[in-house]
């Protein structure tokens, strides 16, 4: 038969247990840097695919006038 073993970490324990000896670290000043207001990445990707859509659908309408004179723009 196995061996029965301590369970640690029960939630019965006693409270937090503090640390003795260690010091806490000194803080950290962090410098804010503020962003560049030109666009990013998001805004260009926003705009990039627009663009495209459009064209598209443009393609899409000039090839159905031509062919098929159905053409809403064409």
């Amino acid at each position: 038969m196995a061996r029965a073993s301590k369970r640690r970490g029960s939630r019965g324990s006693s409270g937090p247990r503090s640390r003795k000896g260690k010091e806490a670290a000194p803080a950290v000043e962090v410098e804010i840097v503020e962003e560049g207001k030109g666009m990013g990445m998001e805004d260009g990707i926003v705009i990039v695919t627009t663009v495209i859509l459009i064209t598209t659908i443009l393609m899409v309408d000039y090839h159905l006038a031509s062919y098929f004179q159905a053409g809403t723009f064409f």
